[in-house]
């Protein structure tokens, strides 16, 4: 982890952490893990990852394969060893007939959704030499929660939209079913996973703000607490596309701000939104900034 650190150091990483994500991933394949050696040295390394277990039902996605990272320690650069471990994880994941390549949205356990081209130039320049292209950025972003109350306008269509037949709670165990089902199939089945980990990790409901419309439909969440147990990260949240537009997604945000700041959080951060999606518009007018920007990337080759 010290070459890690030194070789990364805005994303420094714990042995636990390491340990969680990659060791214990049940597509862990220590042939997909390539390491440099100077001596008893670790002077560099890349990650290949395919599924052996699938996400959801049956999919084994048979042509996709992931890097979800790699470094090289600065002392040891220079000298083309970055190129020739990600060429040897990429030969690897070829070999396994993987003709497309991601860097680094591997879910469920990606350590950073993508690269940080700002903070790390020249990973992005060799990625693109590979023939990495960009699909999309994803925002990570921040909210200062010092001196937080839930605005004025905010209690307003809350009672409005109360006042109509909408309810806002806690979910109980009778809501679980719906809540993963709306998670699973209206927006990702890594959203459903988190949820049903982290309840199951012992996450207390009380994380979680639901949303129901007039006739009883759970049709929309927010969380925190959901990812590595820590209280400050936000997320996942989810509305019905249907129920957009009517400000139910605001009092969501709100009510779980307002209660991650009772817990005596001093900030809310998430790692992914789309930099341009309506989700990252709600975020900006509810006082969240853009602290750093990822680029998905691909890289597409013959099969």
């Amino acid at each position: 982890m010290e070459t890690w650190r030194r070789s990364a150091p805005a994303d420094p990483v714990t042995p636990e952490r390491f340990r969680s994500l990659v060791l214990l991933d049940a597509n862990f394949d220590p042939e997909g893990l390539r390491v440099a050696l100077d001596g008893d040295r670790v002077v560099g390394a890349a990650y290949a990852v395919r599924r052996l277990t699938p996400m959801t039902g049956t999919d084994l996605e048979p042509e996709q394969g992931w890097i979800p990272f790699f470094f090289v320690d600065p002392a040891a650069r220079g000298h083309g060893l970055g190129r020739r471990l990600l060429t040897d994880a990429l030969d690897w994941l070829h070999g396994h007939g993987r003709t497309r390549v991601d860097f680094a949205s591997y879910t469920p356990h990606y350590l950073l959704p993508g690269l940080d081209a700002e903070t790390y130039p020249e990973a992005g320049k060799l990625l693109d030499s590979l023939g990495f292209r960009v699909l999309y950025e994803a925002a990570a972003m921040d909210r200062s929660l010092v001196g937080y109350r839930l605005p004025e306008d905010v209690v307003r269509r809350m009672a409005e939209l109360t006042a109509r037949g909408h309810r806002f709670a806690t979910p109980t165990d009778d809501d679980l079913v719906p809540l993963l089902a709306l998670a699973g199939n209206h927006f990702t089945p890594d959203w459903a996973r988190a949820v049903r980990a982290c309840l199951a990790a012992g996450t207390p409901l009380d994380r979680i703000a639901a949303a129901w419309d007039p006739a009883g439909r759970l049709v929309g969440w927010a969380m925190h607490g959901a990812y590595d147990s820590l209280d400050e990260r936000f997320g996942p949240f989810g509305v019905l596309e249907e129920m957009r537009g009517t400000g139910l997604g605001k009092v969501l945000l709100h009510l779980v701000l307002e209660r991650m700041r009772a817990r005596g959080c001093h900030s809310a951060w998430f790692l992914w939104t789309g930099e341009r999606s309506p989700a990252a518009h709600l975020y900006r007018a509810t006082g969240f900034t853009t602290t750093r920007v990822f680029r998905v990337l691909r890289r597409e080759a013959a099969g």
